[in-house]
C-alpha cells in the first residue's frame, strides 16, 4: 500500500521534483542568474495568472492585456505624484479602478464579439490596444518618468553573494494570487460557477448559471489583478506608454506551455522562462540574446504538442 502511494505521488509530483532538482544544480553554477530569474519569472507569472483565466473561462485572445497593465502603472504614478500614496498602498485603489475599467471594457466590447471567431476578437483587443497606447502618449507623452522610494533599492548579503531584496516581493505577490484564485475557485459559489463555465458554458447554463454575470467578473478581476503588479512594478520600472507591452506575449508564451486553465502551471513556467532568461544574460557576450529565449521556448512547446496531436 505504502509503494503504490508512493508511486502516485512520485507520478502526481515529478515534474516538480524535476524543476526543483534542476534548479537546485544550476544555482551551484549561477547563483545570481537563478535568483533572479526566479524574481523574473514570478513577475511574468503574476502577469500572466488573470490572462490564463480570461482564456480558460472567457475564451477571449486578449492583447490589450500589457496595455491594461502600463494605464494601471500610470494611475499608480498619478496616485503617487498627486497624492503622495506609496506604490504599494495604491495597489487597492488601483485595482478597484481597473476593474471598473474591465467591466466597462467588456460590457462596451467583449460582449460584441463573444460568439465571433478568434480573428475579430484579435482584432477588437488589438485596436484596444492601440488606443490605450495613443490615449497615454497624448494625457502623459512618450516621456519617460520614474518613481524613487527608499526600500526599493534595499538589499541583502549572505556570505559573499548580495542581491536585491525588493523584488521578491514579485515572488511574494504571485504566490498569493495564485492561492487567491485557487481559494476562489474551490471554496465560493461564484468560483465554482466560473469553474463549471470554463469546463461547460451550454452545461452550466441548463443548470441555471448567469454565464454573462461569469464572464463580465472573471474579466473584471483578470484587469483588477494588474493593478496589484502595477504597484508593485512601479518603484522598479521606468514608466512610459509602452511598458506593459512586451508582457503581453510573454504571457501568451505562459498559456502556451502550461495549457489553458492551468494556473500552478503558469507559475511553474514563468519561473522557467524566468531562469532561461537569466542564465542567458549572465553569460558575457550574449545578454542580448535573452529576449530570444521565450520565443525559441513558444515555438518549441507548439512544435511538440502539434507533432504528439499527429501521433494520436
Amino acid at each position: 500500500m505504502k509503494d503504490l502511494e508512493k508511486s502516485a505521488f512520485w507520478k502526481k509530483n515529478s515534474k516538480l521534483i524535476y524543476l526543483i532538482t534542476a534548479i537546485a544544480l544550476l544555482a551551484l553554477w549561477r547563483p545570481h542568474a537563478i535568483l533572479y530569474g526566479i524574481q523574473r519569472g514570478s513577475l511574468y507569472s503574476l502577469i500572466g495568472l488573470p490572462l490564463s483565466l480570461t482564456l480558460g473561462v472567457v475564451g477571449i485572445m486578449n492583447l490589450a492585456h500589457g496595455d491594461f497593465l502600463s494605464l494601471g502603472i500610470y494611475v499608480s504614478y498619478m496616485f503617487f505624484m498627486n497624492l503622495g500614496v506609496d506604490p504599494l498602498l495604491s495597489i487597492v485603489p488601483v485595482t478597484l479602478i481597473l476593474f471598473g475599467v474591465g467591466v466597462l471594457v467588456y460590457k462596451l466590447t467583449i460582449t460584441k464579439v463573444l460568439k465571433s471567431g478568434h480573428l475579430n476578437q484579435l482584432l477588437l483587443t488589438f485596436g484596444i490596444s492601440m488606443i490605450l497606447i495613443e490615449s497615454l502618449n497624448v494625457i502623459w507623452t512618450s516621456r519617460p518618468r520614474n518613481v524613487y522610494v527608499p526600500y526599493a533599492s534595499s538589499s541583502m548579503t549572505i556570505a559573499n553573494f548580495t542581491f536585491g531584496t525588493y523584488e521578491l516581493l514579485y515572488v511574494l505577490f504571485a504566490f498569493a494570487v495564485l492561492i487567491g484564485f485557487q481559494l476562489f475557485l474551490k471554496k465560493t459559489r461564484l468560483g465554482q460557477a466560473t469553474y463549471a463555465v470554463g469546463q461547460n458554458p451550454r452545461g452550466a447554463k441548463i443548470v441555471g448559471i448567469n454565464i454573462g454575470f461569469v464572464y463580465l467578473v472573471v474579466f473584471g478581476v483578470s484587469i483588477a489583478i494588474l493593478g496589484i503588479v502595477a504597484g508593485v512594478m512601479l518603484p522598479r520600472s521606468s514608466i512610459f506608454p509602452m511598458v506593459g507591452a512586451p508582457y503581453t506575449m510573454r504571457s501568451f508564451c505562459l498559456v502556451a506551455m502550461a495549457g489553458l486553465g492551468n494556473l500552478p502551471g503558469i507559475l511553474i513556467s514563468g519561473i522557467v522562462l524566468g531562469i532561461g532568461e537569466a542564465i542567458v544574460q549572465s553569460i558575457p557576450g550574449y545578454s542580448g540574446w535573452s529576449d530570444l529565449v521565450f520565443f525559441g521556448v513558444l515555438i518549441a512547446v507548439i512544435s511538440i504538442r502539434s507533432m504528439r496531436r499527429l501521433a494520436l
